[in-house]
């Protein structure tokens, strides 16, 4: 479906950016693109234009129209927001449990984002499995990186193509993304994991399903 750049509320929320936004755009561009180990060069092809402007975009020395910032949010896998999105207050900001980014509750399973967008070396989830909760019936994966499982609270069984492992509060394991991989709660009581991917597997369209977070968590009380 083609999609109509002068009514796209992306580029109507583009438009009414304020100045102060606007002047952190380049160098917001340039540091993902350098987390993302993309070229000028690279960048410049997936968006049509030249490494000569990406460079004089990222040092604030040109500007860009908004048809040109959306290809370039394409090209780094991002939404248009996430090139104006600043935080608030300083760099650091803590993001509290409540607040985390979430999927609805699925097989028993909420899963929540921990890293904030947007998403650069590593992205990092926490899983909270009621008593027989699981990620799903199937097994899944997920590009081909690197991925780190720990298991914080509770029992859990991970099934890694042909092989489980029964796991315990502490425990951990690496494996690539490309492994077939499932988690289930065998545990009397809630459990809860962490999965830490490094370089990221998810792009816009998957970390787009994350809604800002509000209620309890599987295990816990309305």
């Amino acid at each position: 479906m083609k999609v109509d750049l002068a009514t796209s509320p992306d580029v109507a929320a583009l438009a009414a950016a304020d100045a102060d936004k606007a002047k952190h755009v380049g160098g917001r561009i340039k540091a993902i693109r350098t987390a993302r180990r993309i070229s000028l060069r690279q960048l410049a092809d997936m968006v049509g234009t030249t490494a000569s402007f990406i460079s004089q975009l990222e040092r604030n020395l040109s500007g860009a129209s908004a048809s040109t910032l959306m290809r370039i949010a394409a090209a780094l896998d991002l939404g248009i927001n996430d090139l104006f999105e600043q935080t608030e207050g300083g760099f650091h900001k803590v993001l509290t449990r409540g607040d985390r980014p979430l999927l609805p509750i699925s097989n028993g399973c909420r899963k929540t984002l921990l890293s904030r967008r947007p998403i650069h070396e590593f992205e990092v989830y926490s899983g909270d499995f009621d008593v027989g909760g699981s990620t799903g019936n199937d097994a899944y994966t997920h590009g081909g990186k690197h991925e780190m499982f720990v298991v914080l609270k509770g029992t859990v069984e991970l099934t890694l193509a042909d092989e489980r492992f029964i796991m315990n509060e502490g425990d951990s394991i690496e494996y690539a993304t490309s492994t077939p991989h499932r988690t289930a709660n065998i545990g009397k009581t809630p459990a809860q994991v962490l999965w830490i991917i490094a370089p990221p597997t998810s792009g816009a369209a998957e970390l787009n399903r994350y809604t800002p977070g509000q209620g309890s968590q599987p295990g816990e009380p309305n």
